[in-house]
């Protein structure tokens, strides 16, 4: 296989695990908010942020843990046929299936960011990749001064909090971006694999 190939596979690998052990720890924020959250209710007032903040930790810890995942082998299979099959059959089959994952995660990312550029101010009307390419060349040429007026009424929660939804969108089409360059290197992997090269 081509440096190029085994380099970027090694890259991938090692960002996503680094990523993937970080977001591991993400479980004990989520039990301290929700710890508080208890403690709150039962000796205080309720705060109105816990349930929210829950569910934007475990999106946190759910999308940057699946590349990890993917690359540990850890997600769900069917194993009644593929656990007897030879090493180069897998290799098959697996570099077939994750071509309709990358379809899948190139539909999400699509979806994700005209989720996140939604949030942002963007009209509904508009396309969301050009608005971030406006707003990337109006910080590129007039600075990070200008861009906030290129931003429009910015997305909020409907509940008594009201945080702003583009940080944990922001984090979706992140952690949807670090899933696909995993499942290209699951597939050079199964590639080598196919090629009598275990990478």
């Amino acid at each position: 296989m081509p440096r190029v190939i085994t380099g970027y596979i090694r890259g991938v690998d090692a960002m996503n695990r680094f990523i993937g052990r970080f977001a591991m720890y993400l479980i004990f924020v989520l039990i301290g908010v929700l710890l508080w959250s208890s403690i709150s209710k039962t000796f205080f007032y309720p705060s109105i942020w816990t349930l929210e903040t829950a569910q934007f930790v475990m999106v946190a810890y759910y999308i940057l843990g699946g590349p990890y995942s993917i690359q540990m082998g850890s997600n769900v299979r069917m194993d009644l046929f593929y656990g007897g099959w030879s090493t180069k059959t897998k290799a098959w089959i697996d570099a077939f299936t994750v071509l309709f994952l990358m379809f899948y995660l190139g539909v999400l990312l699509y979806g994700a960011v005209g989720s996140t550029a939604y949030s942002l101010g963007m009209n509904y009307k508009d396309e969301p990749f050009s608005f971030f390419w406006d707003l990337f060349t109006t910080f590129v040429t007039e600075g990070p001064s200008h861009v906030s007026e290129k931003l429009g009424h910015m997305e909020r929660s409907p509940t008594a909090w009201r945080p702003y939804l583009w940080p944990v969108k922001s984090m979706l089409c992140f952690g949807v971006i670090l899933m696909l360059a995993q499942s290209l290197a699951e597939l050079f992997r199964d590639i080598g694999r196919l090629r009598g090269v275990d990478l």
